[in-house]
């Protein structure tokens, strides 16, 4: 069987058989929830809630506030204490909303069954809209947005995303597991929406367990194919999907529909289903917590949860942890404190013990190319960060730094160990910040 990849890329130590075979679990009720404002792509919402509300499971606390931007909504029932400025994976605080916990009564009509099937295209976007969805795979781009292409760009191609590729991460692996079924009746309300003419859905070569169960589901389905994918990072990432599976290539500071397809994870497929048959907003998700705790665990928790309370229920810490990481080892973001709370694009924490944690120093770049020959995007990082720290920035950007998708690869395979994608992420900040002050 080919299997099929793009250029470049590598494949480091997995790491998934610590929770591969954890079943999803729910959290106990936590007693207090911090729900960021600030857990998408674009504007933080408006807060609709003031001190003293009651809320439910399912009521609006966070209003849209710009195009690019998503409703926020209660994943249980209480007592809005206040809305304060809290920590926040990215390092700085953000303002939540702070909830004390009573339960998990619901408003009126969610969990309704809902008759989709004389809904229109605009109709169904509009109830994705509503219920806050955005990409569960990390990028918590609005879901609606991507619905939405402009109507000179037609969709032909649908790729479902259960590749999984970032290390230790397993959330969407037992989803395709355990929700198969959910995830197909999701990938149907895409097709339904965009009318594509092929729809695929792309899954590692190590995870042929769930590629099985698809392919047993869809045999007698018609525009809907299995496609699996070599086991190599990052496959996952839109772009290399598509490149993968379409051999088609989006053009530099381009977007998926610009080649005529759309990339959606499997998380972000359930969540679709779960808004348009049953009326519910994204509230929750599952939540990969593994490395240095005593019981690694897929965890199906409420938005606004402080991860100090999902690692207690792994069982704690396994030693004194050196770095908590939001997300996976290759594109995680390093917490600073387990208070923080999960969001919509928290896919997984790892832990990582005292003696796990290595900070290399840098040494000069030897031009041994093995960056030249990892990066996917076919870029050259080692003349890139020569030119940063050259405070050339301008000749960064000419190579094409805009276009590094801050994936890890080149720094993992470094021989001198430099800080690649700190250059990169800084370059990048100061060309937006220019390109600003110039508009």
């Amino acid at each position: 069987m080919k299997l099929l990849s793009f250029r470049g890329g590598m494949h480091p130590p997995g790491g998934k058989e610590l929770s591969k075979s954890a079943v999803i679990e729910k959290l106990p009720l936590p007693e207090m929830l911090y729900v960021p404002l600030s857990q998408h792509a674009g504007a933080p919402a408006k807060p609709v809630v003031k001190k003293g509300d009651e809320v439910k499971s399912g009521t609006l606390i966070g209003e849209q506030a710009g195009f690019i931007s998503a409703n926020i909504h209660s994943p249980v029932s209480g007592k809005v204490l206040k809305i304060l400025p809290y920590p926040h994976f990215l390092g700085k605080k953000s303002p939540a909303v702070q909830i004390q916990v009573i339960g998990e009564e619901p408003v009126e009509g969610y969990g309704e069954h809902r008759d989709y099937s004389n809904l229109s295209s605009k109709e169904l976007v509009q109830i994705v809209k509503d219920a806050g969805i955005v990409g569960m795979g990390g990028a918590m781009f609005p879901t609606y947005v991507k619905l939405s292409p402009p109507p000179e760009k037609k969709i032909d191609t649908v790729i479902i995303n259960g590749a999984e590729c970032e290390p230790y991460l397993t959330s969407d692996y037992r989803l395709m597991i355990e929700r198969t079924e959910d995830i197909i009746k999701g990938t149907e309300i895409i097709r339904k929406i965009l009318n594509p003419e092929k729809i695929y859905i792309g899954i590692e070569s190590n995870k042929m367990d769930a590629a099985q169960r698809f392919q047993d589901l869809l045999k007698d389905e018609k525009g809907i194919e299995v496609i699996i994918l070599k086991t190599k990072y990052p496959q996952g990432s839109e772009k290399h999907l598509i490149k993968a599976i379409t051999n088609r290539e989006v053009p530099s500071g381009g977007l998926p529909f610009d080649v005529g397809c759309y990339v959606q994870n499997v998380g972000t497929a359930i969540a679709i289903y779960e808004a348009i048959k049953f009326k519910k907003p994204l509230t929750h998700r599952v939540v990969t917590v593994t490395g240095a705790v005593k019981t690694p665990k897929n965890i199906y928790a409420p938005i606004g949860t402080p991860i100090k309370n999902l690692i207690e229920f792994s069982g704690g810490y396994l030693g004194e942890p050196g770095k908590i990481i939001s997300g996976g080892p290759m594109m995680g973001i390093s917490l600073y404190t387990d208070e923080i709370p999960i969001t919509k694009g928290t896919s997984g924490i790892l832990v990582q013990r005292q003696d796990e944690v290595v900070i290399d120093e840098e040494s000069p770049c030897i031009r041994c190319a093995h960056c030249v020959d990892a990066c996917p995007m076919g870029l050259t990082p080692n003349l890139m960060a020569d030119y940063i720290e050259a405070n050339k920035i301008d000749m960064a950007e000419k190579i094409g730094v805009m276009d590094c998708i801050e994936c890890g690869t080149c720094a993992y395979v470094c021989t001198s160990k430099r800080h690649l994608i700190q250059h990169f992420k800084f370059a990048k900040r100061e060309i937006m910040r220019q390109r600003r002050e110039s508009a």
